[in-house]
């Protein structure tokens, strides 16, 4: 199949591949990631992790702007974006996860196999998403969790906790916050997801050799926004405009 018409390719089409190929470019990221995680270079790893999600950020409101569904209504953007999203939020931090050995053997690979075998169920749920584009039981963010273990130089113990807990979560019909599109309380959650990724670009740079004051603050800005999105669904009335 062609994609394109070859004795003259309209620009519209030219630029709406274009953000596929941003898209498809967070694969090659992940690729690099996994070699270091292979070579036990995880501070590398997180890096790539990052302009891996910095990539998945940018690309959505791009691919809205130049109406890539429309100009390339064959080529689907959501199952890229499902695609790399699995390798990015999931697979790579479930490496990493097994190859640091945090929770031990034989607990890290358990751990890493509970992570990748639900988030894939998870990804096959049509309705993962409620209305209020919050995400119906916990939307597999590994790299985040992952991270947060890293920074915080989590035990075996609390690092296990963390992983069975998320796993269970996974299918439950518990709302979690997408920081970007849920409106209610959009300002402070944004701006709690700045804080918490400022942290965590300067614990990369202290190669986790971070101050207690710096996990502590890490630490609330990510319970915050792991838990904010049940306490809207509890309390629907919170946040909304009158």
């Amino acid at each position: 199949m062609k994609i394109f018409n070859y004795k003259r390719v309209p620009y519209a089409e030219i630029r709406a591949f274009s953000v596929h190929i941003l898209t498809a470019s967070g694969s090659f990221l992940a690729f690099l990631g996994v070699v270091a995680a292979a070579e036990h270079r995880f501070i590398d790893m997180f890096w790539w992790l990052g302009l891996a999600l910095l990539v998945d950020g940018i690309d959505g409101p791009i691919a809205r702007k130049v109406k890539v569904k429309e100009v390339l209504p064959n080529w689907s953007g959501d199952t890229l974006d499902n695609i790399i999203d699995y390798v990015t939020y999931v697979l790579l931090p479930a490496f990493a996860l097994y190859q640091s050995g945090m929770i031990g053997e034989p607990w890290s690979f358990a751990a890493a196999g509970m992570i990748v075998v639900s988030s894939a169920i998870y990804y096959a749920d049509m309705g993962m998403k409620t209305d209020e584009y919050f995400f119906s039981g916990f939307p597999v963010v590994w790299n985040m969790v992952i991270f947060t273990l890293f920074v915080v130089q989590a035990s075996a113990l609390a690092a296990m906790i963390v992983v069975t807990l998320s796993v269970i979560l996974t299918f439950l019909p518990i709302n979690f916050l997408h920081p970007v599109r849920v409106q209610r309380l959009r300002p402070l959650n944004m701006a709690l997801f700045a804080v918490w990724s400022i942290l965590g670009i300067a614990a990369l740079l202290m190669h986790f050799q971070t101050p207690l004051w710096l996990k502590v603050l890490f630490c609330l800005t990510g319970l915050y926004l792991y838990c904010i999105g049940a306490v809207l669904q509890l309390f629907p009335a919170l946040g909304k405009r009158i």
